[in-house]
């Protein structure tokens, strides 16, 4: 590995957390910003001054180690140099307007180079997740000449309107009504299986039943079927091999295009480059981002020349976007590729990966509160459960306990859901990445000393 980011990297305390300098800020913030915002950010109180690599410091001056990763955005680690420069360097030439730069050229060849697939190389771009997802349902739309689309339990692919009626979750509760023609069938969770069953015995029960249910509910115009191969907001949910075959199978059955949303588990986080890459699927539109900006938002959509030819997408300003693929957009995505493969942080995922996994799966013997470790990658999961046989998780109460108590001791994590999601930067070393799990280890040997985990 040639990675220029931080070794071997501590958290360092100075004062209680949050100190006041952080406390005083939040105050001034709070007077003016609306309720809503990222969970962890508002219950851990801290104010960023700094970071580098796996390492953030507040403006009181204490380090945490970062298992978070901006929910799977900080890929190259905070400050990244080659990044910094990359960006700073566009700033300073031009950084709006959607004419064609260096940067979006470099961008576009980089991705076509490694595809998600064959022939998947058409590229449009954009600022956001949600806004890449509406493009793709738009696109499938187009293509098709069909309007229902078909999603999974337990997914999540932005927040718009669009992207909301395919959330399989209870997200979306009072905000309908949702779209026509929206259908949510079950996800292959072996841990949480929602037909009861035991893999590999069960033969891929919940694939056959979703095609069911599609067959029953749909109006036989399903456009597109939409997958994470790796499920990110409902828990790192990684699904047995069959399982993406039988999306594949049930898309072609119905006359439909597959779209595979690669925000999370694309370029490098799963120890591949895609998600895909697990399974050989093909897919006929992927859609990116998270990492693909290095930290910069951006996100895209890739295709074929077939599909994008779909009107009226592919006409003018059809599927554009004001920000999409600005240079400045364009610069840090190039960069942030160009890091992934000069660095070969794929690889870096995959081993450092499979050592934090290991760790970790020491702790479902040692605790009795964790039920459950697997992993991809640096697209970890653990599930913490109030039973091990019933698999309740904790509650939210005790899950929050466990998150303050690993910021308290310079450790930011997700543990405040009993999905407990691990996913740090895909620069991070072996060294970083035990000491995290060394302070992980303090907070759970607290909970079950203290008995928090009990109702």
């Amino acid at each position: 590995m040639n990675q220029s980011q931080p070794k071997n990297q501590k958290a360092n305390l100075r004062t209680p957390v949050p100190g006041p300098e952080s406390q005083a800020l939040r105050k001034r913030e709070d007077a003016h910003a609306a309720p809503g915002l990222q969970g962890y950010a508002v219950m851990a109180g801290i104010v960023v001054e700094e970071g580098q690599g796996s390492a953030v410091t507040d403006v009181d001056g204490n380090t945490y180690l970062d298992f978070i990763g901006g929910i799977n955005v900080n890929a190259l680690g905070h400050s990244h140099p080659s990044w910094v420069k990359a960006v700073q360097d566009q700033a300073a030439r031009a950084s709006v307007g959607s004419f064609t730069s260096r940067a979006r050229v470099e961008l576009s060849e980089r991705l076509a180079a490694k595809p998600p697939a064959p022939g998947v190389h058409r590229l449009q771009l954009y600022s956001g997740g949600a806004e890449a997802v509406e493009s793709a349902l738009r696109l499938t739309k187009c293509a098709t000449g069909k309007y229902e689309f078909v999603s999974f339990w337990g997914g999540f692919h932005g927040k718009t309107m669009g992207a909301l009626s395919l959330m399989g979750s209870t997200f979306k509760d009072k905000l309908g009504p949702m779209l026509p023609g929206s259908h949510q069938i079950p996800y292959a969770d072996c841990y949480r299986c929602p037909l009861k069953l035991t893999y590999p015995s069960c033969g891929i029960a919940c694939a056959e039943l979703g095609a069911k249910q599609v067959k029953t509910a749909s109006a036989g115009e399903v456009a597109a079927v939409i997958v994470e191969p790796m499920q990110g907001t409902a828990g790192n949910v990684i699904p047995p091999k069959e399982f993406l075959p039988a999306v594949r199978a049930l898309a072609d059955d119905l006359g439909a295009l597959l779209i595979v949303d690669e925000m999370i588990t694309g370029l490098g986080r799963t120890g591949k480059r895609w998600g895909l890459d697990h399974t050989g699927v093909r897919p006929d539109v992927v859609t990116i981002g998270k990492a693909f900006g290095g930290g910069f938002p951006l996100s895209g959509l890739l295709t074929t020349d077939a599909i994008a030819q779909a009107k009226p997408w592919g006409n003018p300003s059809g599927s554009s976007s004001s920000y999409g693929g600005n240079p400045l957009a364009a610069a840090a995505g190039a960069a942030a590729l160009r890091i992934i493969d000069e660095e070969n942080l794929t690889e870096n995922a995959r081993l450092v990966g499979a050592t934090l996994k290991r760790e970790l799966e020491a702790f479902v013997d040692r605790y009795p509160f964790v039920g459950y470790v697997d992993g991809a990658g640096l697209l970890i999961r653990m599930e913490l459960v109030a039973d091990k046989k019933t698999k309740a998780p904790l509650p939210r109460k005790v899950t929050e306990r466990i998150f303050n108590e690993a910021v308290r001791r310079g450790l930011l994590t997700m543990a405040y859901a009993a999905s407990f999601r691990i996913q740090p930067a895909l620069t991070i070393d072996e060294a970083t990445a035990h000491n995290g799990v060394a302070i992980l280890r303090e907070v759970f040997d607290w909970v079950e000393r203290e008995r928090a985990w009990l109702p």
